[in-house]
């Protein structure tokens, strides 16, 4: 079909209109990128910068010399990992039963899951309910406290109300339980779903430091966030030098430090998006919707 004229400037400005929003979010990654391999000479230059003049590592080297920040990046990990998975197990044990027309009193506690989306406790009455439990200082603190989410079970639920259930009553003809129909047919059938609510998950614990701030004293159980906000935020690379014998200071600044550590915080979360943004926005589309 041909545009006409005008539809060809509408279409012209909003490709530009994008171009720019898409030059203004990714240019604050490639900079930092390029001051964390610049030597301290091009990064006291300043300027706008889309490439690296005289490259360096040392502010890579000084970063992942320093204990504190390998033993904050492990933790990380752990936490994302288990995490995630502890997230999706429990949010498909909920979401599953209260997909089921046949669930007594599925409508009530359908809207109690909903009713904890609305309100919050508060940072005291969740910290001295942290204490009780005997989670300060534990690594369970983590994951337990933001284990289940209601957004996320509602999400899972509208999907798995849209499997249809004769697949689930020939499982259960043929003798298959409840946890066999729900592992075996409705998992295995919400892969797009599972990837969304597993990436938002990710990202979440990837991304979260208050936690650590509020309730880990130990900085064996750091989280890498917490010593991101130390270092960007506090303005303290003391941290990183102190664990360096003789650096060379003509190689690196404060804020090639600063960017070399937000660029390793950063890039896991970049290299895994790609690998489930075809599960994510059809997870969104189907499991966002009820018919």
């Amino acid at each position: 079909m041909r545009m006409s004229p005008g539809e060809k400037i509408f279409q012209a400005v909003n490709y530009l209109i994008l171009a720019l929003i898409g030059m203004m979010a990714i240019y604050p990654f490639v900079y930092m990128v390029v001051l964390s391999v610049s030597t301290a000479a091009e990064a006291a230059r300043g300027g706008l910068n889309l490439y690296p003049r005289d490259i360096t590592l040392t502010a890579y080297r000084m970063v992942f010399g320093n204990p504190e920040i390998l033993t904050g990046y492990f933790n990380t990990i752990l936490r994302t990992v288990f995490g995630t998975i502890a997230t999706l197990i429990m949010t498909c044990l909920c979401a599953y039963p209260l997909s089921r027309a046949h669930m007594p009193h599925r409508k009530a506690l359908t809207f109690l899951v909903i009713f904890t989306m609305l309100f919050s406790g508060g940072i005291v009455p969740t910290y001295l309910l942290i204490k009780g439990i005997g989670l300060i200082d534990n690594r369970l603190v983590y994951i337990l406290p933001v284990m289940l989410t209601g957004f996320n079970v509602i999400v899972v639920k509208n999907f798995f109300e849209r499997v249809p259930n004769s697949m689930a009553e020939a499982a259960r003809i043929d003798g298959a339980s409840e946890f066999r129909v729900l592992f075996q047919i409705f998992i295995p059938l919400s892969k797009p779903v599972l990837a969304t609510v597993g990436l938002w998950t990710a990202v979440l614990h990837w991304n979260m430091w208050l936690d650590a701030m509020l309730y880990i004293t130990s900085n064996s159980k750091q989280v890498m966030q917490t010593f991101l906000q130390r270092i960007v935020i506090d303005d303290s690379v003391e941290m990183i030098e102190k664990g360096i014998p003789n650096p060379d200071l003509l190689a690196y600044t404060p804020d090639t430090i600063k960017a070399a550590t937000v660029v390793i915080t950063i890039l896991p979360m970049l290299l895994l998006y790609p690998f489930l943004q075809r599960y994510f926005i059809k997870g969104i589309q189907l499991g966002g919707v009820k018919e």
